[in-house]
């Protein structure tokens, strides 16, 4: 059995396969742009040449509040394994019969845009839809490109490096784009009296934890109209698979605490943002 790869700031995961994986299986998913989470093409075109799929699911990164690297989730196809469904269908449709629950994609929900999943209950002798549960995926996002490094596996099946130039825009990803849809959504979920969910990494919400007030986040509640379930990505076997690891839930004022920016006791000082200032200004050439 294939050893757990040593994770650098590399691609982990490249058309649904880790880079270690050299099989035929892999081969052939890398050669047609396959995405076997969709069971279709790849989705992410480079932009300038959209027939070249970029194909890259997860990659190493070490953030500051991270201590080792860790295969981060930038596509959010990736979390389109059946323990994300069989997870929520567990844990908030057990009173649900199983031949009534229907999982419909990309729902229009008005002002609020699309949700990504809907699971619908829907009565086998009127077909009408009798109860839902809202999901969203979000996955993390780059800064830079680990293309160039995509570029070197598809030539040699190897990197010839163990640090590409790229990053991961954690506020971008989960404080702009994700908590304005919780915020946005959540309001239309809450006037409806129901609740939604959120399917994120479990590094996402240590992101938070590490940079907002997250003091109103708690195990999960059902009375809050605010859902986390989070999966850790675990090694098993030849490649990465999600395992569930939390479930946590707030309200629409847990996340007004989170827009609001970082806990009061971990501003800087005024002496520390000056030390901040006058560092930045030496490294500039301005002092």
């Amino acid at each position: 059995m294939p050893k757990q790869p040593q994770i650098k700031k590399v691609p982990t995961e490249i058309f649904g396969y880790s880079f270690t994986d050299h099989s035929e299986r892999a081969q052939i998913a890398l050669e047609n742009q396959y995405c076997h989470y969709i069971r279709d093409e790849c989705k992410k075109p480079r932009k300038s040449e959209p027939h070249i799929k970029v194909g890259i699911c997860s990659v190493g990164y070490k953030g500051s509040f991270q201590e080792t690297y860790k295969p981060v989730i930038i596509c959010p196809h990736r979390f389109l394994e059946p323990v994300v469904f069989e997870t929520i269908k567990e844990q908030y449709l057990s009173d649900w019969p199983d031949e009534q629950i229907k999982w419909i994609s990309e729902v229009n929900i008005g002002v609020g845009g699309n949700v990504d999943f809907v699971a619908a209950r829907v009565s086998e002798r009127s077909e009408k839809v009798e109860d839902f549960l809202c999901v969203e995926f979000q996955a993390a996002g780059t800064t830079g490109t680990p293309w160039p490094a995509v570029l070197e596996f598809k030539k040699n099946r190897e990197f010839s490096s163990n640090s590409y130039s790229y990053g991961i825009n954690w506020a971008n990803e989960f404080m702009k784009t994700m908590m304005q849809q919780v915020y946005k959504k959540g309001k239309i979920i809450k006037h409806w009296g129901t609740k939604i969910i959120f399917v994120v990494q479990d590094v996402a919400i240590d992101y938070l934890h590490h940079v907002v007030d997250t003091s109103d986040i708690r195990q999960a509640q059902d009375e809050d109209e605010i859902q986390f379930v989070t999966f850790s990505l675990e090694w098993e076997s030849d490649g990465w698979i999600l395992q569930h690891k939390d479930s946590l839930s707030t309200n629409l004022e847990g996340i007004n605490k989170i827009l609001g920016g970082a806990n009061q006791e971990r501003y800087p000082s005024v002496d520390e943002f000056k030390e901040f200032i006058y560092s930045k200004g030496k490294s500039d050439g301005i002092l």
